[in-house]
């Protein structure tokens, strides 16, 4: 993923767990992508690449801060250096900046575009305002239709805080009213700082993905008031899928669950929040460096910069590699002995802060909410793979009340 404004964005948005980074460069400094960088990125991010179709993802902060200029150098350097690859781009926005040349631009363009709601006005404008506290809502609104009305590839993304997450129902219903057809829905979870951790961020694997790495030190930091609770979070997720289960299969796309049945599929995960191991989603920020996560944008996990350094081989180093495993080589003994072990993998290492009921430290924040929403949907999620097996298309179906173990 490239982050070529860094951290800088225009909204303020109580959860967002970068716009901390924004303090690692000087005031003085441009946290801007130059032209040059972004030609060294374009060049050797596709001469990586051994698939014939290559990926760009834009990510921020708020990435059309860069104006549309900027995106249309991009997809021209795409075109010269793509040497008969299909290349492919999605931008993550919040929005507000969306005019019509922009959505006219990644419609021509096609881009894929992930646009961030949190819901109606009022869960929408409780954490997304911008610089002067003002709601974003009716920009972010605006922007939607825009993007339909010029036929762009669109996902929404939405953000479960402690605003939103006791209203699963409302915001799927709205997103539907609006004409959303992919839906997404990512849980808040950060901790407070601490004195000692002004640069670097305490983690709490079993084993360290590094040498370097201050795992689990000290005692376990609380959640911000942004946060969602483990077990709300799994509830929001349960009454999207009532809603979802029983008139919506085929007809609306929530990722959410797209991911849930692949698993029970036995199929691999598509996203690194589930698979065994991580360290396949790199970020290259503004001034070229590369970092493992960009939940892991701290100075000992600086793995080169694409200017002078070839991106499959800071993927493939010895660091990365030991980042990405530790991901399954740190779980507790409580994950290795679940029941939904390989639906889940104990998503994000980022969230395993908590002990497990051993005592080990390791456990996912989430545990409890996932384990309700999973054994929430089991039943369904088994009728759905045998439908699948068997060459069938999986129906809706009306609100169960039990569930089954993983079949």
């Amino acid at each position: 993923m490239a982050k070529p404004v860094g951290a800088h964005c225009n909204l303020d948005c109580g959860y967002c767990f970068y716009l901390e980074k924004e303090s690692y460069y000087p005031e003085q400094q441009s946290r801007r992508m130059s032209d040059a960088m972004l030609e060294a990125y374009v060049q050797r991010y596709i001469e990586a690449q051994a698939t014939p179709e290559v990926e760009f993802t834009w990510q921020g902060g708020e990435p059309t801060l860069m104006g549309l200029e900027f995106f249309e150098r991009a997809v021209a350097l795409q075109r010269r250096q793509a040497n008969g690859k299909t290349i492919r781009n999605t931008l993550q926005t919040n929005g507000t900046l969306l005019d019509d040349a922009w959505c006219e631009f990644l419609g021509r363009e096609r881009f894929l575009v992930g646009l961030s709601i949190d819901g109606p006005r009022t869960l929408h404008d409780a954490a997304r305002p911008d610089k002067r506290g003002r709601g974003s809502f009716d920009d972010v609104l605006a922007a939607l239709k825009r993007l339909q009305r010029h036929g762009v590839e669109l996902n929404v993304l939405v953000t479960v805080s402690s605003a939103n997450v006791g209203y699963g129902a409302e915001v799927y219903r709205f997103l539907k009213a609006q004409g959303v057809r992919f839906i997404q829905f990512n849980p808040v979870v950060e901790r407070e700082a601490s004195a000692s951790d002004e640069a670097v961020i305490t983690l709490h694997f079993a084993k360290p993905p590094r040498p370097s790495q201050p795992g689990g030190q000290g005692a376990p930091r609380r959640v911000t008031a942004h946060s969602v609770r483990a077990e709300a979070y799994g509830d929001f997720l349960s009454e999207v899928f009532d809603e979802w289960v029983a008139s919506d299969v085929g007809s609306v796309h929530v990722m959410n669950f797209e991911w849930a049945l692949a698993a029970w599929c036995g199929l691999p995960a598509s996203v690194c929040l589930f698979a065994p191991r991580c360290g396949k989603a790199a970020i290259v920020e503004h001034d070229g460096n590369v970092y493992s996560c960009d939940h892991f944008m701290y100075p000992e996990y600086r793995l080169g910069n694409i200017a002078t350094d070839d991106p499959a081989a800071l993927i493939d180093s010895p660091a990365q590699r030991a980042f990405g495993d530790a991901k399954e080589s740190s779980l507790p003994a409580q994950c290795r002995r679940c029941d939904y072990l390989a639906v889940c993998n104990g998503e994000c290492p980022k969230n395993r802060f908590i002990a497990s009921a051993d005592g080990e430290p390791g456990l996912n924040y989430l545990c409890a909410g996932y384990l309700k929403y999973f054994r929430h949907i089991t039943p369904s999620m088994n009728r759905m793979a045998s439908a699948l097996a068997a060459g069938r298309a999986p129906q809706c179906e009306p609100r169960r009340q039990h569930a089954d173990r993983v079949s």
